[in-house]
Formats: structure tokens, C-alpha cells, sequence
């Protein structure tokens, strides 16, 4: 008995090509997935005199698109 021969066609292979790559991207970030309890494990100190305002990244970054 002669088996079937199978048909393989290209639209087949970059499906193919298509799913192991996007396998291979999710599996190569999953480890830079960070949880974002991780980032901030402490609070900041509460101000002793009041106020609060410290000039953080985002701060700078407003002050940035402010610039005409």
C-alpha cells in the first residue's frame, strides 16, 4: 500500500513561520515582565515641614512641553 502524499504549500509554511515566531517573541519578553509591586517597595518619607512637591522625571518631563 502506498501512502498518501501530503500537499504542502507555501501559504502553509509562513502560517507556520508566522506562529513560531510569535510564540518566540512572547516566550523572549516574558522574562522582562516585571510586577510593579517589585518597583515600589517603599513609600517616601512624609515631609517634615509640609509641602510634598519634589521634582521628579515626570515633573521635568512637563516642564519640558512647556517650552515654547
Amino acid at each position: 500500500m502506498d501512502k498518501p502524499q501530503v500537499q504542502r504549500s507555501r501559504r502553509g509554511l509562513l502560517f507556520g513561520t508566522a506562529a513560531v515566531s510569535a510564540v518566540a517573541a512572547v516566550v523572549a519578553t516574558l522574562p522582562a515582565i516585571q510586577t510593579p509591586e517589585a518597583a515600589s517597595a517603599l513609600p517616601k518619607p512624609i515631609p517634615l515641614k509640609g509641602g510634598g512637591y519634589s521634582v521628579t522625571e515626570h515633573v521635568k518631563h512637563y516642564y519640558r512641553t512647556t517650552l515654547v
